[in-house]
C-alpha cells in the first residue's frame, strides 16, 4: 500500500499505563497535544549512521560496523530517508517522553497534526511544505534497517521500517492534511520505553546543512555530561555517514569550525587529525518524579571496563529503565547496584 495504512488496521494498543485518570490516548491512538515539548532525539540513530545525509534521492545500500553494532540500512525506489525526514520521528519521540513525564498512558501509534508537527521543527507551513511532508513519509516508510543494536535491553537481529505505517487524513482531495496517523517501529519504541533518549537544543531545527545536523548528534551523544569529546577525523567520517572522501569531509570540517554555528558545542582541530567538541552549556533532561541516580565519569569509565565496546549512555539508560520498572527503590549504593547490573548483563 506504497506505506499508507488503512484505518482500522493498526496494530493494538503497544503502551505503558501510568495514571488511568490522565488517558492521552482515544483507541488505540497516542494524540500528539503537547504545546512547545521539548525536543528528543533517541540514542541508537545518534550513535549510527541511519539517516543520508545527501539532498538528492540516495540509492545507496549502506553498511556499517562499529564496536560489535552492525547496521545495513537499505533505501527504496525513492531513496534512504534523510537527516530531515527524521525531523518526523524526533517530533513523535519528543510527544511521547512528554507523555511519559506526564504519567500519561503512550502507544507506538501516534496521531498528529502536520502544522504541529511543521511549526515545531521550524519549517514552513506554505502548500508545498505539505507535500514534502508526505514524501518524507514515504522514505521513512520505504527505508529498512537490518541491525543488532539494542534498544530498551534487548538484542535482536532484525530488518524492519523506520515506521511501520502512516496515513494523512484530507478535508477534500486538493485540501490541507487534517491529521496524521504514524505507527513507530517497535525497535524506536523500546527506545521511547527505556527513556534511552536526549534532549536536543531548540536550535537544531534551525541548523540547514545535513553534516552540521548529524555532527551536532554526534556531539551532543559522545559529549554528554563530559566537557569535552576528542574525535580523529576518520572516526567521525565514519560515524557520521558521509558518502564525500575524508579530504572533502575534513574541508567541510574545517568550515564548520570556522563558522562557529553548532549549537551548544565549539569545535577545534587539533594535531593528529583530531577535532575537539567543547561543551559551551548545559542541556537537563526532565527528572521523573524521582530522580534516578546519576554516576560520575568513574562509574561510567568502570562500565565502560567491565563492557568493552558498549555505549555506556545506552547501558546507563538501559539501567535507568530497569530500576524504574522495579518502582524507584532508594539505594544506599547506586554506583555498585549499576556496576553490577553491567557485569551481570555482560556475563
Amino acid at each position: 500500500m506504497a506505506g499508507q495504512a488503512v484505518a482500522g488496521r493498526f496494530p493494538a494498543r503497544q503502551g505503558i499505563s501510568r495514571r488511568k485518570s490522565e488517558p492521552a490516548a482515544i483507541g488505540d491512538l497516542f494524540v500528539c497535544d503537547v504545546l512547545a515539548a521539548s525536543a528528543k532525539d533517541d540514542l541508537g540513530t545518534m550513535e549510527h549512521p541511519i539517516f543520508s545525509l545527501s539532498t538528492k534521492p540516495d540509492l545507496r545500500v549502506l553498511s556499517y560496523d562499529h564496536n560489535g553494532a552492525s547496521v545495513q540500512v537499505t533505501p527504496s525506489v525513492k531513496g534512504r530517508a534523510t537527516i530531515f525526514d527524521k525531523d518526523i520521528l524526533i517530533y513523535c519521540i519528543s510527544q511521547l517522553m512528554a507523555g511519559l513525564n506526564a504519567g500519561r498512558e503512550i502507544s507506538r501509534t501516534l496521531q498528529l497534526k502536520a502544522h504541529d508537527l511543521l511549526t515545531a521543527t521550524q519549517r514552513d507551513t506554505g502548500g508545498d511544505s505539505y507535500l514534502r511532508l508526505r514524501e518524507a513519509f514515504e522514505r521513512l516508510a520505504g527505508t529498512r534497517i537490518t541491525t543488532n543494536i539494542a534498544t530498551g535491553g534487548i538484542e535482536s537481529t532484525s530488518g524492519f521500517g523506520l515506521i511501520e505505517s502512516w496515513e494523512i487524513l484530507r478535508k477534500t482531495r486538493g485540501g490541507r492534511m487534517i491529521s496524521v496517523m504514524v505507527t513507530l517501529s517497535d525497535w524506536l519504541f523500546r527506545a521511547v520505553l527505556a527513556r534511552s533518549v536526549l534532549t536536543l537544543s531548540p536550535d537544531y531545527f534551525g541548523l540547514r546543512k545535513p553534516l552540521e545536523r548529524r555532527v551536532y548528534e554526534l556531539a551532543r551523544k559522545h559529549c554528554g555530561r563530559q566537557p569535552e569529546w576528542r574525535v580523529s577525523v576518520g572516526t567521525l567520517h565514519k560515524k557520521a555517514g558521509s558518502a564525500a572522501p575524508v579530504r572533502v569531509f575534513r574541508a567541510a570540517i574545517r568550515k564548520m569550525i570556522e563558522e562557529a554555528g553548532l549549537p551548544d558545542y565549539r569545535m577545534a582541530e587539533e594535531p593528529g587529525d583530531l577535532i575537539r567538541f567543547t561543551r559551551q552549556g548545559v542541556i537537563e533532561e526532565e527528572a521523573p518524579a524521582v530522580t534516578a541516580p546519576m554516576f560520575g565519569p568513574e562509574v561510567l569509565e568502570a562500565a565502560r571496563a567491565l563492557a568493552p565496546g558498549a555505549d555506556v549512555y545506552a547501558l546507563e539508560a538501559e539501567w535507568r529503565a530497569f530500576w524504574a520498572d522495579a518502582g524507584r527503590p532508594q539505594l544506599s549504593a547506586p554506583d555498585k547496584a549499576f556496576l553490577g547490573w553491567v557485569r551481570a548483563r555482560r556475563g
